[in-house]
């Protein structure tokens, strides 16, 4: 059974930049083929995928936060990484890390972390 656990600062200042890491334990995301993503979910609003990380280390971006967004790994620790430049309240979100075949789809996926951006 494949377990993601988010961890990370639940408040952040507008301006400063978020960092969140995704430990992964009962697989490795060296595993061919799979994606390893970060999600948020808006209070009142949809899912919104921001990013992947593959088992070969190459990263996808969504084209909305691509010049805001790092993703990044540590295979020693099998935990992969989301940093958020320039955060506004609007970033404040549930952000979630999840496993699939794809970057649509996915087959695990952690509880979710609380963000909230403000002053």
């Amino acid at each position: 059974q494949v377990q993601l656990q988010e961890s990370g600062p639940g408040l952040v200042k507008p301006s400063q930049t978020l960092s969140l890491t995704c430990t992964v334990s009962g697989g490795f995301i060296t595993t061919n083929y799979y994606y390893w993503s970060w999600i948020r979910q808006p209070p009142g609003k949809g899912l919104e995928w921001m990013g992947a990380i593959d088992y070969s280390g190459t990263t996808y971006y969504n084209p909305s936060v691509r010049s805001r967004t790092s993703i990044s790994r540590d295979t020693s620790k099998n935990q992969f990484t989301l940093q958020l430049r320039s955060v506004t309240p609007e970033d404040t979100a549930v952000y979630y890390c999840a496993r699939g075949r794809s970057t649509d789809a996915y087959d695990y996926r952690g509880q979710g972390t609380q963000v909230t951006v403000s002053s």
